[in-house]
Formats: C-alpha cells, structure tokens, sequence
C-alpha cells in the first residue's frame, strides 16, 4: 500500500471524527434547549395551577359576599312584614325571603363545591412545584454535563484538527483536491475494493481495473469517483474463496422462459446484463449497464424463443440466476434495483469462481 493512500486512509478516519466531535459538540446545546423547553411547560403548568387556585379563592369570596347580601336583605324584609297592613303585602315579603333564602342555599352548595376541589388543586400546585423544583435541578446538571462534554469534545477537536493537517500535508495537491471534492458529495473520499467490489458504491470493478488496483495503482472508481485501495491481509486465500462460492452456487434451469446473461464486452456499451424474456410466442431483451444498473436503449421485442431470437447475444456469455418477471422489470423502469443488482453481480462472482477452480471447462453461455 502506498504512502499517501495510507494518509488519506488516516486523513478519512480522522475527517469522520472530527465530523463525529463537530456534531456532538452542536447536538449539546440542543439537548438543553430541549430540556429548556420542557422546563418552560412545566412553568406554565404551574402558573395555571395557581391561577385556578386564585380563581377558585375569588369564587369563594364572591359567593359569600353574595350570602352577606342576601342575609341583609331577608332581616330586612321580616323588618318589613312587621309593618304591612294587607295579607298581599306580607305574602310579597315572605315570597321574597324565600327567593333569598333558595339563593343563599345555592352559593352556599357552590362554595362547598369549590372547598372540596381545595384540596385538589392545592395537590396539583404541590405537584406541579416538585416537577419544576426536579427539572430545574436537571437541566443545572445537563447544562454542567454539557459545559464539560463541549470543553473535552473541543479539546480532542484541536488534537484531530492537528492529525488531519499533518495527514493532508502528506497528500499531493491533485489527489487531495480530488479527494476533498468527493468527500463534499459521497461522504467519504477513498473505499477500499473487497470482493472485486468498491466497497464506497458496492459496484463491480472491470477485471483488469481491480487487478491494477490490487497492484498498488492509484484509480478512482468509475461509478462513485471514490479513490481505491486494496488491503491484501483482508482479502481470503484465492483457494478458500473458490472452494466456498463454487459450493454455493445453484445453476439455472436450461428451459426456464426468461434468463440473465453477463457479457464483459458489448458492442460499445463495455459489460452488460443482458435479460431475455419468453412470452406468447415473442421474446424481450433488455440490456443494463453492469457497473451502474442504467438500462440501455429500448426494450427489444422479437418472435420466438430468445435462443432463436437473439442468437448473436449469446456469443461470449456468462449464463446467471435471476428469475424476475416481465411485468416487474417493467416496473424497474430505467435503473436495476439495487437489491437484483447487488444479486446478479454475487451470482457473477460465483461463476468466475466456479470457472476459476475448473480452468479447463469451458463457460457455460447457454
């Protein structure tokens, strides 16, 4: 492995890092903000709690200034009814301490009422000042918390800050604007190649690509424009590899009515999948590009079978497993869903293994 991928290796842990330490720092005041804001409910709840305790209290002083009243107006109607000359007269006044005396009764049922929400509510309001008395004593301890997480995260920050410009020191100019300009988009600015694949983009490299790259060479992956390096020490033992996949692998049925087909090279389009499918006497084919799964041109219909149809396709072909209907690649549109591509591209890797362990066998491109 060269010097400078292994510096923009250190340069992308450190970068992911820094990223790490960057969000935790402005994640922090959010948390308190957060608790802050609770704490305000919590405020309010309290403030309501004791405005229906005050309301409750007016009530009260409303109904009893109310049964003074009627109280005064009773002694002084039976001071009246002394004093009436006619039967209409007293039968008017009695009429009237009796109105009194019903009204009195009402108030009287009212603050009764309210003397016995006096206990629950002043509950509440208790209730209520332990909650804001415990929440402020935990958003003291979150905002300490904070201050001493923020003043370490800014302090291991100075030291990644540090690593990152010694690391990008080291990187030549080109290669560090190329790798700065990915990271913007991707995320990430360099993957390494596992399985033939980048592990950035988990698209297939073209054989001689990943044989240059296992080679020391630097390249960028044509798919995501991530810069490849390959870590022989994670790479199995060609022997292991062959003798696990080649057990694996099931083939496909000769006669099914639709078949996936992989062409390292077609015409000018480089490596394809080609997808061939039987249908009331015609056959389809679809062709999508192998690295990024973009369907190219139009799905072609022809009569008969796709053997008879699209002979010359055939030609040079790996046979693979897929059994997706008409209707759902339709449905595809103009892209393979990454799931069947990802499918495909294993089932490939498998075939060039099983091809690999028989070296005398010739493809299967039927």
């Amino acid at each position: 492995m060269s010097p400078e991928i292994e510096h923009l290796i250190s340069l992308q842990r450190t970068d992911r890092e820094i990223q790490r330490l960057l969000a935790e720092i402005a994640e922090l005041p959010r948390r308190v903000t957060v608790i802050e804001e609770k704490l305000a409910g919590t405020k309010a709840g309290l403030e309501k709690a004791r405005g229906t305790v005050k309301a409750d209290e007016a009530a009260r002083r409303k109904y009893e200034t109310a049964i003074t009243d009627l109280r005064q107006k009773i002694s002084k109607y039976r001071d009246q009814s002394l004093e009436v000359k006619t039967n209409d007269q007293y039968k008017a006044l009695m009429h009237e301490i009796q109105f009194a005396e019903q009204e009195i009764g009402t108030n009287e049922d009212k603050i009764l009422e309210l003397m016995v929400n006096a206990d629950a509510r002043d509950k509440q309001v208790k209730a209520a000042e332990a909650e804001l008395k415990a929440e402020a004593a935990e958003i003291e301890k979150e905002k300490a918390n904070a201050r001493e997480r923020t003043a370490q995260d800014e302090k291991e920050l100075a030291e990644w800050t540090a690593k990152r410009d010694a690391s990008r020191s080291a990187v030549d100019p080109d290669l560090l604007r190329h790798y700065d300009r990915v990271s913007k988009f991707r995320g990430s600015g360099i993957a390494e190649v596992r399985d033939q694949k980048c592990s950035g983009c988990s698209v297939m490299l073209r054989p001689q690509m990943y044989n240059e790259v296992r080679g020391g060479k630097l390249l960028y992956c044509d798919s995501c424009q991530r810069i490849l390096f390959y870590d022989p020490s994670k790479e199995a033992p060609a022997e292991q590899k062959v003798e696990r996949t080649t057990k694996r692998r099931t083939h496909p049925k000769i006669d099914a009515s639709q078949a996936w087909y992989y062409r390292n090279e077609y015409l000018d389009s480089g490596e394809v999948f080609l997808s061939f499918v039987n249908t009331s006497g015609t056959a389809a084919r679809r062709i999508y590009d192998a690295a990024s799964g973009r369907k190219l041109g139009d799905t072609l219909l022809r009569e008969g079978a796709y053997r008879q149809a699209f002979p010359e396709d055939l030609n040079d072909s790996i046979r693979l497993n897929g059994s997706w209907s008409d209707a759902e690649q339709d449905e595809w549109g103009e892209e393979l869903p990454s799931a069947v591509l990802d499918a495909l591209q294993r089932d490939l890797d498998l075939a060039r293994a099983e091809a690999a362990s028989h070296p005398h066998k010739e493809p299967v491109s039927a």
